[in-house]
């Protein structure tokens, strides 16, 4: 294969940064306080200029994460796609997509990460294939009533005729989770069409999947992010029932079952798989971590991290609360305690490629529809950059110094709001179809990164980008923000360089008598963190400050400011 044409990063590499405490390969436990920063692969960077991003691209720029400060990078889906879900619709769970690159690019950027000293996670879809899987057009050739359908969730119709679907389940994005085929069956998709569901009472479906798990574990992956990981196992007994009024996907559907009996969310049997796949996990040495996208209440999301299963499984409360002290106080005490419950690390989150980046989140008013918000372009309410960049600075430091681990997600760096006002004919994500053009979807939050103050794409690659990006974006880039003092890329440099040297021990203390709209707590013998939520500066408490969000003003904590002091 002949080499393709690549972008020079036009800066040299930064050193990484110092490696205390030690959170290499020799310490099993190493992602319990870990920073994981998430790169969706088609945006992060793109080598060959083709306006998408790859491997290679990725490879080119980790030198910005090792700078950065962070332990390990997760990886989205980089495998054959035909997009029709962002990747996450995967036509091959072991291969690489070729748009993105090959698996000799893979195993580069797999080395230069742990060169670098950076751990490799990768996600992995076990809940649906994409109906370009050679099972589901196997399955599809081979008509009803066939072995290879039943790995999937095939059924014959209602209707006299068949011509309705065999239950009234929902789509999570909008209409039925049936899909017709042109024998008169009907297959199951609890998202997109072209995602077609795995019957996972299947031992092929489960063999497959081990195969997964060591192939790319052998490849030097260190740990496995599982997307959809409540949705695997099904009610499938005849007759299938239908859900009434509580047929739409989500995770609202849960709080109308007792727990574990949903027909096809968050099901007790779910756990047999992830015991399972634990025993693949610690075949290896250091064992392979994984982390479960669970949107379940927190005391079933305890059941996916224990020990004998994946280990940690992400607290979507945190992302989800609003900035409000007393809430964020009592969403942060609830994580650690379920958690602890499950012998795991918290995990902590504020973006990631599903939701509204949250320099621009955290200033919508409370009880905003954020999709009427996108609707509108952004306008109703218009959010003041400079003031949710400043709220989102304060939000990343109180989410630093808490105990656990913290993901950020590709560009939070360097402080990118979300780019609402993206007009509707370049949408790709195919909520916006689904819905009828009802729901916006999440494009939004998954415009490519900019490197450099000009070019067509900002330094993302040669040429353009496969998402516009706005003009506004020059003054967010890399190249804008590096060295300078004030910018929010140093910001974090600097906070995750601390971070490592302040980490002492997974819990926390409250601190007493706290003022209302104020959070305060100690880490080990000396780190305490203070963030003011309130509208009035703040006195701080003695100490020697390290580290602030924004400047202070005559020694006081001004309001939506986060400090690290000392003692």
């Amino acid at each position: 294969m002949t080499d393709r044409p690549t972008v020079a990063d036009p800066r040299p590499p930064h050193p990484a940064p110092d490696a205390t405490p030690d959170l290499s390969s020799r310490d099993p436990d190493w992602w319990r306080q870990a920073v994981v920063y998430q790169i969706y692969p088609r945006s992060f960077a793109d080598a060959d200029g083709d306006g998408l991003g790859d491997l290679r691209g990725i490879t080119r720029r980790l030198t910005h994460l090792a700078a950065l400060g962070v332990d390990a990078l997760w990886l989205s889906p980089f495998y054959p796609s035909e997009l029709a879900d962002g990747g996450y619709d995967v036509a091959d769970p072991r291969d690489v997509d070729p748009r993105l690159g090959t698996l000799d690019d893979f195993d580069a950027l797999v080395r230069e990460a742990h060169r670098l000293g950076l751990k490799v996670i990768v996600d992995v879809v076990p809940n649906h294939t994409s109906r370009q899987h050679v099972w589901f057009q196997e399955a599809l050739r081979a008509g009803p009533g066939s072995p290879a359908r039943d790995r999937y969730v095939f059924r014959d119709g209602r209707g006299e005729n068949g011509e309705l679907p065999p239950t009234d389940w929902q789509s999570v994005f909008g209409g039925s989770a049936w899909q017709r085929v042109p024998d008169g069956q009907w297959y199951l998709h609890l998202f997109a069409a072209e995602q077609p569901d795995l019957n996972w009472d299947h031992p092929d479906v489960r063999e497959d999947f081990r195969t997964t798990l060591r192939f790319w574990s052998d490849r030097g992956v260190d740990g496995f992010r599982v997307d959809v990981a409540h949705a695997l196992t099904k009610d499938l007994e005849e007759p299938l029932r239908d859900l009434g009024d509580h047929a739409a996907g989500g995770e609202a559907a849960l709080a109308d079952f007792a727990p574990g009996t949903h027909p096809f969310y968050d099901r007790d049997e779910v756990h047999e798989i992830y015991r399972d796949w634990r025993k693949i996990f610690d075949t290896y040495t250091p064992p392979r971590t994984a982390v479960a996208e669970a949107w379940v209440p927190g005391a079933r999301r305890a059941l996916y991290a224990r020990p004998d299963e994946l280990g940690q499984a992400f607290n979507f409360e945190y992302l989800e609360a609003a900035w409000d002290a007393e809430e964020l106080r009592q969403v942060i005490t609830d994580s650690l305690a379920t958690a602890q419950a499950a012998g795991a690390s918290a995990t902590w989150v504020l973006s990631n490629h599903d939701v509204v980046r949250h320099a621009s989140r955290l200033m919508l008013p409370p009880g905003t529809d954020t999709n009427a918000w996108l609707l509108s372009g952004g306008h109703a309410p218009t959010v003041d950059p400079e003031a949710g960049l400043r709220r989102a600075r304060a939000a990343t430091l109180l989410m630093l110094a808490l105990p656990g681990s913290a993901y950020v997600y590709q560009g939070e760096e360097l402080g990118l709001p979300e780019v609402a006002d993206l007009p509707t004919e370049v949408l790709q994500d195919p909520i916006w179809e689904q819905t009828g053009h009802v729901r916006k979807g999440r494009d939004g939050c998954r415009v490519p990164l900019p490197w450099t103050t000009t070019g067509p794409s900002y330094g993302f690659g040669a040429n353009g980008a496969w998402l516009p990006q706005p003009p506004s974006f020059a003054a967010y880039a890399v190249e804008a923000q590096d060295g300078a003092e004030d910018s929010t890329l140093e910001l974090y440099r600097t906070a995750l360089r601390l971070r490592r040297k302040l980490i002492d021990g997974e819990t926390l203390r409250w601190a007493e008598a706290t003022p209302e709209g104020i959070l305060q707590f100690d880490r080990g013998d000396g780190w305490r963190c203070v963030t003011n939520l309130s509208a009035d500066p703040i006195p701080l408490p003695l100490g020697e400050v390290v580290l602030t969000s924004a400047p202070l003003k005559d020694g006081h904590l001004p309001p939506d400011t986060t400090a690290w002091l000392t003692r």
